[in-house]
C-alpha cells in the first residue's frame, strides 16, 4: 500500500519559510563589510579617480592620461621594476624553502620544540621599521656588529647597504629573516594536518626519513605551499617600508623599487602622479597574482 506525505500545516510552512529567510545572520557581515569598504574600497576608488587629475589641497584638475604618461617616462622606473621582481622572487623563494625546512624540523621530536617555534615566529611580530633601523646599525660598514664579527676572524666585511651590488640583496635577506616565521607557521599547520597513518605505513614498508619527506610530506603540503607563495610574492612586490627604512632606495637608485619611486614622487609634491603609480602597481600585482593563484588552485583541484 502506498502512502503520500501530507502537506505541512500552513503555520509550519510559514515558520520553516521564515527560518529559511531569516535575516539575522546577515547582520554579522555588516561590521566587516563596513571596515572593508572604508579601508579598502573607498581608498581604491579614490586612487583611481585622483590618478587622472592634478590635485593638491586646494583642488583638482582632470588631465586624463597625462599622469600615466609621465609615470612611464620616469628615468629610473625600469630599474625599479627590475628590482621589484628580483626582490619579490628572492624573498618569496627563500621563504618557501626555509619555511618548509623549518616546519619539518619543528614538527619532529626535538627538545624545546614549542620554544623554538616561538623564537622563529617572534620576528614577525616586530615592527618593520624597527627591524630596518636595527639592521641598518648592525650592517654599518664601519661600526656594525656584523662586520666587527667578521673582522674578528680575519674577514673584511663589505658595505652591505652602501655597495650598489649588495644593498637590495641585503635588504631582501632581512625581509626573509622577518617574514619566514609566518611561512613556517603555515607549513607547520600543513604538516600537523597530514594523517599520521601515512607515515606509519611508510615506516612499516621500510621508507627512510628522506623518502617519507619526498613522497608524503612534500606532496601533501601543496596547499600550504600555494598559500605561502601567494602571500610572500604579493608582499615582496609591494614591499616599501623595510627598503625605505634601510636604504631609501640607495645608494643612488640601485635599491629602488616601484613603491619607493612612487613615494619619491609623492614627496616631491606630484600627488596625482604618485596616485597613477599606485594604480599601475595595483594592476601589475593583480595581473601577476590572479593567474598564479588560479593556476595553483587548479592544480590542487586536479589532484
Amino acid at each position: 500500500m502506498t502512502t503520500t506525505a501530507l502537506p505541512a500545516p500552513p503555520r509550519e510552512r510559514r515558520r520553516g519559510h521564515r527560518s529559511h529567510r531569516s535575516h539575522y545572520p546577515l547582520w554579522f557581515y555588516l561590521p566587516a563589510g563596513a571596515v572593508y569598504g572604508v579601508l579598502f574600497i573607498v581608498p581604491t576608488v579614490a586612487s583611481f579617480y585622483f590618478a587622472f587629475t592634478r590635485w593638491n589641497m586646494s583642488g583638482t584638475e582632470f588631465i586624463g592620461l597625462e599622469n600615466f604618461a609621465l609615470f612611464f617616462s620616469e628615468p629610473y622606473l625600469f630599474q625599479g621594476l627590475v628590482n621589484t621582481f628580483v626582490y619579490g622572487l628572492l624573498t618569496s623563494g627563500l621563504k618557501v624553502v626555509l619555511g618548509m625546512l623549518l616546519a619539518v624540523f619543528l614538527t619532529s621530536q626535538i627538545i624545546a620544540r614549542g620554544y623554538l617555534r616561538s623564537v622563529v615566529f617572534f620576528p614577525t611580530l616586530v615592527s618593520t621599521v624597527g627591524v630596518g633601523i636595527t639592521f641598518t646599525v648592525l650592517l654599518d660598514p664601519g661600526d656594525g656588529l656584523v662586520n666587527q664579527a667578521l673582522a674578528a676572524v680575519g674577514i673584511a666585511g663589505p658595505g652591505w647597504l652602501t655597495d650598489p651590488d649588495l644593498a637590495l640583496i641585503s635588504v631582501a635577506f632581512v625581509d626573509v629573516w622577518k617574514g619566514v616565521g609566518l611561512a613556517t607557521l603555515i607549513y607547520i599547520a600543513g604538516v600537523v594536518a597530514i594523517p599520521q597513518e601515512y607515515f606509519e605505513a611508510a615506516e612499516v614498508d621500510g621508507a627512510s626519513g628522506f623518502q617519507r619527506l619526498r613522497h608524503i610530506t612534500l606532496p601533501l603540503l601543496r596547499p600550504a605551499t600555494a598559500t605561502v607563495i601567494v602571500l610572500s610574492l604579493i608582499g615582496g612586490l609591494r614591499s616599501f617600508d623595510l627598503i625605505w627604512a634601510m636604504t631609501q632606495g640607495g645608494p643612488g637608485f640601485t635599491s629602488d623599487v616601484v613603491a619607493s619611486v612612487i613615494f619619491k614622487q609623492y614627496q616631491a609634491g606630484f600627488w596625482g602622479l604618485s596616485s597613477a603609480g599606485n594604480v599601475v602597481l595595483f594592476l601589475l600585482v593583480a595581473a601577476l597574482m590572479v593567474p598564479l593563484y588560479w593556476k595553483l588552485n587548479r592544480k590542487e583541484v586536479e589532484r
